[in-house]
């Protein structure tokens, strides 16, 4: 069964993307229309289960990166702003695209555009480069004439996103780069170094303590048995990828993550700073509060933050203010966001509230990112005094006792 990328309208006039499995066009159009969504186009995808392994699904996509997004957004609100034309704004874009995709998308884009359709629906063709988030917004800003403005909050949205994500990568680079090393000079230490001690204790037939055997043992192991060493990392890897890509095991990893102590904070005030800041930039920009919930949700890469945005929604559809519909979970949510969301509601201007909230808990994700890298780099080094110690009470002690014996 095919799995078909869709472009869609909804009875209110939006456009929605997403993926469905279904065994033609027609089947597709009758699920679709069960949610009350009319298709617009789609697309065949792999199928269910099909041909292709797994490592060649995990590495298939090529993405367009977050840099190269930003500066497109960037200079959409620019041009914009000067007037031009947009099929001429996106003419200019094709051109200074830098990866074939991306300038790809562009091109087709400018002529979709020029054939008379809208931004919006254009973008929504390419659904793996743009969010729903980006879409929606764009719709909106089209509709209100508000289209620069748009831009530049979108441009202030991936600017504040990827220098989150990119603080939180650059403060675990270096506790792996040392993690990595040390595993590898053990692995060199155990495989060359021991076996080549093992033939000098044999031959002075020396009395060895336990620790000292366990240590040849290991030794002895690591060089008969090195493939295996060397290939289990990246099988485990990959089995580990394929159990996080099934339901239980994402929930699995991502309550492990709310509740490993010190990261559970870092988890939560990530997503936090995440969700506010999504709902500030869709609320300004004049979406709906279910909608701008409903688009948020699908931004939320942990599955108890997901399906509390869900529950929140349906209570706001029944009437509920969103702080009453975020409080039932409000063990997820760090100390006091729900009672800043009240007051946004109750003062009317809870755009103004989540977007000071958005750089709050953005300032503190990066504090405590910093934060980690330095309590990891002392720890790193008492463990690697540790390896050193331990293997110069199991190797060198008895070598320098077999020395001096012979002396």
């Amino acid at each position: 069964m095919p799995n078909y990328f869709y472009t869609a309208k909804s009875i209110d006039g939006q456009t929605r993307t997403g993926d469905a499995f279904a065994d033609d066009l027609r089947q597709l159009s009758q699920k679709l229309k069960e949610e009350d969504l009319i298709l617009i186009k789609g697309i065949s995808g792999k199928k269910e289960g099909g041909g292709r392994g797994l490592l060649s699904r995990m590495f298939s996509r090529v993405r367009v990166s977050a840099a190269e997004k930003i500066i497109m957004t960037r200079n959409l609100h620019i041009m914009t702003a000067t007037g031009l034309s947009t099929v001429k704004i996106f003419d200019i874009l094709s051109i200074q695209a830098r990866s074939k995709k991306f300038k790809k998308a562009m091109a087709d884009i400018k002529e979709k555009i020029n054939k008379g359709q809208a931004i919006s629906e254009a973008l929504a063709l390419y659904p793996d480069i743009f969010s729903e988030l980006f879409l929606n917004m764009v719709k909106v800003g089209e509709e209100s004439g508000t289209l620069e403005e748009v831009f530049k909050d979108l441009s202030l949205q991936l600017e504040k996103e990827h220098l989150l994500k990119s603080k939180v990568q650059a403060a675990m680079i270096y506790p792996v780069i040392i993690i990595l090393t040390m595993l590898a000079v053990g692995v060199l230490i155990v495989s060359v170094v021991i076996p080549k001690l093992d033939v000098f204790f044999t031959a002075v037939n020396a009395d060895l303590p336990f620790y000292t055997k366990i240590m040849l043992g290991s030794g002895k192991f690591a060089a008969k048995n090195w493939l295996f060493l060397l290939l289990s990392p990246f099988v485990l890897a990959v089995v580990l990828m394929a159990i996080l890509k099934t339901k239980q095991g994402k929930r699995a990893a991502d309550a492990f993550f709310l509740k490993l102590p010190f990261f559970s904070t870092l988890v939560k005030e990530n997503a936090c700073a995440i969700l506010v800041r999504s709902l500030s930039s869709l609320l300004s920009s004049g979406v709906t509060l279910v909608r701008a919930l409903e688009i948020t949700s699908n931004l939320m890469g942990n599955h108890y933050f997901r399906e509390a945005i869900e529950q929140a929604k349906e209570k706001l559809k029944k009437g509920e203010s969103l702080s009453s519909g975020l409080r039932p979970n409000q063990d997820l949510f760090p100390l006091g966001m729900v009672e800043m969301v009240e007051v946004g509601e109750e003062t009317g201007k809870s755009s103004v509230i989540l977007k000071r909230l958005a750089e709050f808990y953005e300032q503190e994700v990066i504090n405590a990112t910093e934060k980690i890298s330095t309590t990891i780099e002392p720890v790193l080094i008492v463990i690697l005094g540790i390896a050193v110690g331990i293997f110069a009470i199991s190797i060198i002690q008895p070598m320098y006792s077999v020395l001096n014996m012979i002396g």
